[in-house]
């Protein structure tokens, strides 16, 4: 999926939550960003390619109309009633999909040319050992995406947001706001903003189960450096995006708030790395920064 078609993105965001197909048509359609911030860093997709933690498996169907060869691992089988069919549909011999841990990936070391791990490293139990894996399995030359955000925006935290936009996790810390929200989407749903079909505490609640909190990898901007860095890999591009809050501010006070250790954890939206192993000759490309 190359060319960026905001109209279907919108059309199937809209529609993500009905089902695990529903949402990897969404993630197919969104990938289109993904490989367009990929081109623009000058990355190739054309070899083999591994999406470590895959989910419905629509980002790896993307990118099997681009490369040679796609697996797509996830440690829960929810590409089974999606990536699977959409790759039937489309004929895509070139995609596959397997149960794999990203903490002991099933392949040989120096195997993919380009991993990809979109908004999978703050599910990991072990972030450095994933990094480690991811790092192992680049062919000399390969090249790693990474996006996450970090765990105290909003973006971050995957928490519900309140109707009244109280920042709950900043101020009472994040066990009680979660607490405070399973809570709320048993006895109080209408208190919070998504909907009841977006929002996965009340669907839990609903059928009287316990919503458990699996964001394992607290994500902060500095830490994540110094992981990748541990992991024997090397930023060769990051962009940080700043909350729509931040842009309205003066260019050169956004770019403080994105460059400040204290703020930028709860200001940065999301983040976007191309990683290179650490041992190779560096081709002259500074890490970019974005106050987007």
């Amino acid at each position: 999926m190359r060319a960026i078609d905001d109209g279907a993105i919108k059309a199937h965001a809209d529609l993500r939550f009905r089902s695990e197909y529903d949402y990897a048509l969404f993630e197919y359609y969104r990938s289109a960003k993904v490989i367009a911030f990929l081109e623009r860093a000058g990355v190739r997709i054309g070899g083999r390619v591994l999406d470590a933690g895959c989910g419905g498996g629509g980002m790896p169907m993307s990118f099997a109309e681009e490369a040679r060869q796609v697996i797509g691992i996830d440690p829960i089988n929810r590409f089974g009633s999606a990536g699977v069919r959409l790759a039937r549909e489309r004929g895509l011999g070139n995609l596959q999909f397997a149960l794999g841990d990203g903490m002991a990936l099933p392949f040989s070391s120096r195997t993919f040319d380009l991993v990809l791990s979109h908004a999978v490293i703050e599910h990991v139990a072990d972030a450095p050992l994933y990094l480690r894996e991811c790092a192992r399995v680049l062919t000399a030359g390969g090249r790693l995406y990474l996006s996450t955000s970090p765990y105290l925006s909003f973006a971050g935290a995957h928490l519900p947001r309140l109707k009244v936009p109280v920042p709950l996790h900043l101020l009472v810390g994040r066990p009680l706001a979660f607490a405070t929200f399973r809570f709320l989407a048993r006895n109080a749903a209408w208190t919070l903003k998504e909907p009841a079909n977006e929002n996965s505490f009340i669907k839990l609640a609903r059928r009287g189960e316990i919503k458990h909190d699996d964001l394992l990898e607290k994500v902060r901007v500095a830490r994540l450096r110094e992981q990748i860095a541990a992991a024997g890999l090397r930023i060769i591009r990051e962009d940080l995006y700043v909350t729509a809050t931040v842009r309205k501010l003066p260019r050169s006070l956004a770019r403080r708030v994105r460059d400040s250790r204290l703020l930028q954890d709860v200001f940065i939206s999301n983040m976007e790395y191309i990683l290179a192993r650490g041992s190779e000759p560096g081709n002259g490309a500074a890490p970019h920064g974005g106050t987007r």
